[in-house]
């Protein structure tokens, strides 16, 4: 079995799927599991360029430090 991601509510989910009984309640999963994941990969995309940002203005320092 596969480690289970740390962002990801296994228990959440799980209940959530089992309560779908009808298809508005499983089209508005399915739409939570899309939205959710955006978000994710929304705030992954901002911490990477919040390390660029940093990296880069370090570099900056440094190199005019050598001057």
């Amino acid at each position: 079995m596969r480690k289970q991601d740390i962002g990801f509510d296994y228990h959440r989910y799980h209940r959530l799927l089992t309560e779908a009984v009808d298809e508005n309640k499983r089209l508005a999963l399915i739409e939570l599991l899309i939205v959710e994941k955006a978000r994710d990969r929304l705030a992954a995309q901002r911490a990477s360029d919040r390390a660029a940002m940093t990296a880069e203005t370090i570099a900056k320092v440094l190199k005019t430090g050598r001057n």
